[in-house]
């Protein structure tokens, strides 16, 4: 038992990078630790290339998700023109490339998951530097713009964080919000939902205190930001139907 900082996440697109494998740039269903962290250090204005920042962040969070809406997916065919590269040249402006005479088309295709709804519980780690209510500051008035995984992919409504209390993840990630149609069934209809909700966290793998728990390994903990490098951890999923989430049966 312990205190969470609780948002929910939504947005007609998002991006949750996977490894690129050529020019397949492949989505998660779920938001990854990175994309959180990043989530959360663009709340606070940690700039990209503040290491000491960014591990600082890293170190004080521990992060559960719950999946409420799968989300479809979404594929885009992307063309980009590119100068050829050329040393010692650095290009300030998107039109100072574009004016060169030489230019080379990279193709490439990026995977979007549509109307996806998640919720987010932030829990603080023992080596934590920040603090909760911090946090919660940050979401509530951040200091760059929040998006989905990538900046094409904003945000379609408050996150509304809320600090809770002592309580179990399971508790925390079942938190409820307002609906975003009239009510929580038609939230399921116009988005998609499948009947399930899925949990996602790191840590104790009993931690939900449920059976038929599958553990994965995503490359999502991040080693340099500015070398864009990613080691394993381990993650804990658990889908359950909506009605027993809910009580119901």
């Amino acid at each position: 038992m312990k205190p969470y900082l609780v948002f929910r996440l939504y947005g007609p697109m998002a991006s949750w990078g996977l490894p690129a494998v050529g020019g397949d740039r492949q989505t998660a269903v779920y938001p990854s630790r990175s994309a959180i962290l990043g989530l959360l250090g663009a709340a606070m204005g940690i700039k990209r290339d503040d290491e000491q920042g960014l591990k600082a962040l890293q170190l004080s969070v521990d992060i559960g998700l719950k999946q409420m809406v799968p989300s479809s997916l979404s594929r885009d065919y992307h063309t980009t023109q590119v100068p050829s590269s050329k040393s010692k040249v650095v290009y300030r402006t998107r039109k100072s490339e574009l004016s060169q005479v030489k230019l080379n088309t990279i193709l490439s295709s990026r995977d979007y998951r549509c109307d996806g709804l998640w919720v987010v519980a932030i829990s603080l780690t023992n080596a934590a530097i920040l603090n909760l209510a911090s946090l919660q500051s940050a979401l509530q008035r951040p200091v760059y713009s929040l998006s989905l995984g990538r900046k094409s992919c904003p945000l379609a409504l408050p996150v509304m964080p809320i600090i809770l209390d002592s309580c179990s993840l399971k508790t925390a990630l079942d938190t409820t919000f307002p609906s975003i149609t009239s009510t929580e069934q038609t939230d399921g209809f116009w988005l998609g939902s499948n009947g399930w909700v899925t949990y996602f966290w790191q840590g104790d793998k009993n931690e939900m205190g449920e059976k038929n728990i599958l553990t994965t390994h995503p490359w999502d903990e991040p080693i340099n930001r500015s070398r864009w490098q990613f080691t394993q951890r381990p993650s804990h999923q658990l889908s359950l139907p909506i009605q027993q989430r809910e009580g119901d049966e």
